[in-house]
């Protein structure tokens, strides 16, 4: 059988064609690490994601060596967390859900391109090599402010990234009989334990308090200090725990003094 030659040469050109598109496909998985999204994980109720333990709490958690889980909820108009942020040199696990309408979940420069569904989890692994930051983009149009949807994510250094939450509740107001509590949560989000040490500065006085928090657990210490000990007036105080630092200010007021300068002016 005789073959054109013109034939010959599209023959040659498809088979040519169709090598490229398979090494294209083999080189964007293998080369790239191009992968599909991930489905197995079960899915949730948008409406109670405030009461779920993973996304009731958008956060970034270590889960091993160098090994990290970030839990991103998308939502009109945001990302949370934002910014999201993970240290150099880690492989971050991605878990994206969404709370109301259909949004993506698109991190600029990576092939992280994933659409956020309400009721469904997404789940995708990256490596991180590199400090940089780069733009959280939604691709999918979810509403009038969808052109301002965005977040960042930040590779910051190993010495640079801090895995430990704080936060303080205390009084603005006590009585002289009464006793001040400062209260004091550190929450873990490391594997390994945390030992630290709560000091409070309030007027003259100055206390410690140590505590062990272990790894992936929240702790609280509260600090009683005696009002009389202060005295009437305004009192300001400072908690400190390694670098974080809140400040604020403490009122012991004597209502019955009130009362009677209130008596006095009324004479």
């Amino acid at each position: 059988m005789n073959i054109h030659t013109y034939e010959k040469l599209w023959l040659v050109a498809a088979m040519l064609l169709i090598v490229t598109f398979i090494a294209t496909i083999t080189y964007g998985s293998v080369g790239l690490g191009i992968a599909m999204v991930g489905d197995q994980q079960p899915t949730v109720e948008p409406t109670e994601l405030s009461d779920d333990e993973r996304f009731g709490d958008p956060r970034v958690e270590q889960v091993g060596e160098n090994e990290y889980e970030a839990y991103v909820v998308a939502q009109t108009f945001r990302y949370q967390p934002d910014p999201i942020e993970v240290p150099e040199n880690s492989q971050v696990t991605f878990y994206v859900t969404a709370r109301d309408v259909i949004h993506s979940f698109s991190i600029v420069g990576t092939n992280v391109n994933t659409m956020a569904i309400p009721g469904e989890i997404a789940e995708m692994t990256v490596e991180f090599d590199e400090v940089g930051e780069y733009g959280v983009v939604c691709n999918e149009y979810c509403g009038p402010g969808h052109h301002d949807m965005e977040g960042e994510l930040h590779v910051v250094p190993a010495e640079e990234f801090d895995l430990v939450d704080h936060s303080v509740d205390t009084p603005t107001e006590v009585e002289p009989d009464d006793e001040a509590e400062f209260t004091v949560e550190i929450r873990n989000r490391q594997l390994d334990d945390l030992e630290t040490t709560v000091v409070l500065e309030v007027g003259d006085e100055t206390l410690e308090e140590e505590l062990v928090v272990a790894g992936g657990e929240t702790s609280e210490t509260t600090i009683g200090v005696d009002a009389a000990d202060l005295g009437e007036g305004d009192h300001d105080w400072t908690i400190t725990v390694d670098e974080f630092e809140e400040t604020g200010t403490l009122s012991v007021v004597d209502p019955d003094a009130e009362d009677d300068d209130r008596g006095d002016d009324d004479e």
